[in-house]
């Protein structure tokens, strides 16, 4: 989809108050306040700061801190993190710069002062939709790092606030301010390289495991542990690393799919036209060869039911083989997307995408016009640029983009939730009718016995279908329940999603 398509998409759904994705919420959207003068400085303030060095890549708050200290006429002038110790890591640096910050605590401080404009959301993602409803109730502009909501009715209810409250509020899965990504979104959906079949993602990344305690932990003692938990279980940490590894535990994180994954689902969605959520998803996975106490699966295939073209996402913590640090690739693509059309396919990973016929010969590239570190800040960029214009149709990966990228995640991960130890013929056999998920279903064991797993006595798990309305975005038919169920949770007072926002 273009830019000026996009736009033109966006602006209609503002206006028809997303009826067809939010029905009977009375959220018209009316125009919003006057565009903000071009010399004044946008005050900001980070919320979640992040661990350096962790096991991931970690630090996203300060990632996105060194970004927007490259965007023009931006002035950080707030930090807020539960870890104390995080806060005044950071806070020195600002005092290197020699720029004065506050530090706070509690997020709702932040809201309640009165010269903050916007807020950046680094948290971890069970606060992400509270966190953005209430910065939309106290006027402040939001961006959100993915996955946009832990479950699906949050993410509505984070859209439902961000029109009730005419913000800005940009989810932060960059590719969409990549202009390599969208040529060739216009590219595959002008039909320059025939009919769209399918798509793959290909989300393999090694992840070792997270260790097995021998009970509940301690919080570390910087940490206000009541403030991190926030909408969460009151619960001790089952895990050795506090920072990070909540990315693998059901109550706080959505797996790796929900993690990495949901960068690259996001993109595969906008480069094949889908506008909406699929008819229906399965997933099947496991957490194969440790015995850890993380949760969400290492491994796990989904297919996403789109019509005409499907979606089969792969994600792969293992490597090879034991004691390799290689990771296997599909099309020599270990993380990226893969759109397979009549006359060609398009590969695209995290630095290059291109096109090529079926003699797989290369017949376009695309390129980024910026360099690496400019085009690391053009996502903050154009949330600004937003914030500015006062226009929502401005921004590259507005709430309800985010929203329904992060449902991919939440369909597969619920289906797989849902499902029950079944033998590989049973897998294969749940999609009859998709030769994708079959293939996916073949590497998915033949991974796995390369690391020595005998799916025969460790089976994996493998999900019901799970039939969603796309415009109420309900779950419908079998399983629709329980599929319900794992839609939203109960918040711990009085760190609550609102019902109305």
């Amino acid at each position: 989809m273009t830019g000026v398509t996009r736009r033109r998409f966006l602006r209609a759904s503002l206006a028809s108050g997303l009826a067809f994705a939010l029905p009977g919420r009375g959220i018209a959207a009316a125009p919003l306040s006057k565009p903000r003068g071009a010399n004044g400085d946008v005050r900001v303030a980070m919320i979640g700061l992040g661990e350096v060095g962790g096991p991931g890549v970690g630090a996203r708050g300060r990632q996105l801190i060194d970004q927007l200290r490259k965007v023009p006429n931006v002035r950080i002038v707030a930090l807020c993190d539960v870890d104390e110790r995080l806060l005044g890591r950071e806070a020195e640096r600002f005092s290197a710069w020699r720029e004065g910050v506050r530090r706070y605590a509690d997020m709702r401080d932040v809201f309640d002062a009165p010269d903050i404009d916007a807020v950046f959301v680094a948290t971890p993602n069970h606060w992400h939709a509270l966190a953005t409803i209430w910065a939309c109730q106290a006027g402040k502009d939001v961006f959100v790092e993915k996955p946009a909501a832990h479950n699906i009715w949050e993410g509505r209810q984070m859209v439902a606030a961000a029109r009730k409250y005419e913000r800005i509020v940009q989810v932060g899965t960059q590719a969409r301010s990549s202009d390599a990504s969208r040529q060739a979104a216009e590219f595959l959906q002008t039909g320059q390289l025939g009919k769209i079949l399918y798509a793959q993602v290909i989300v393999y990344r090694r992840r070792e495991g997270i260790g097995k305690t021998a009970g509940p932990q301690k919080p570390p003692a910087s940490v206000d542990y009541n403030l991190w938990l926030g909408p969460a279980p009151d619960a001790p940490p089952l895990r050795s690393v506090f920072h990070y590894d909540w990315h693998w535990f059901w109550d706080t994180g959505n797996g790796e799919i929900g993690n990495n994954g949901v960068h690259y689902l996001d993109r595969c969605r906008w480069l094949i036209g889908q506008n909406g959520l699929p008819r229906r998803a399965i997933s099947l996975g496991g957490r194969f060869a440790f015995n850890d106490d993380g949760q969400t699966p290492n491994t796990q295939i989904a297919l996403l039911d789109y019509a005409p073209a499907p979606i089969v996402c792969e994600v792969r913590g293992l490597p090879v083989r034991p004691g390799s640090r290689k990771m296997d690739t599909v099309r020599e693509l270990a993380m990226g997307v893969i759109v397979q059309c009549e006359g060609g396919y398009y590969l695209g990973g995290s630095a290059s995408s291109a096109v090529y016929d079926r003699g797989d010969r290369r017949i376009k590239e695309f390129t980024d016009r910026l360099d690496p570190d400019e085009q690391a800040s053009a996502h903050p960029a154009n949330f600004i640029e937003a914030v500015r214009s006062r226009d929502p149709s401005h921004l590259n990966c507005e709430v309800l983009e985010g929203h329904r990228s992060a449902a991919l995640c939440h369909m597969a991960n619920i289906s797989y939730r849902l499902g029950r130890a079944s033998q590989p013929d049973a897998a294969t056999g749940a999609a009859k009718n998709s030769p994708q998920w079959s293939d996916a279903c073949e590497r998915f064991a033949e991974h796995l016995a390369a690391n020595g797993i005998d799916l025969a006595k460790t089976p994996a798990t493998l999900g019901p279908w799970v039939t969603i309305s796309p415009d109420s975005e309900e779950f419908v038919g079998e399983s629709a329940a329980e599929a319900r169920a794992l839609c939203r949770r109960k918040d711990r007072e009085p760190f609550v999603v609102p019902e109305t926002v």
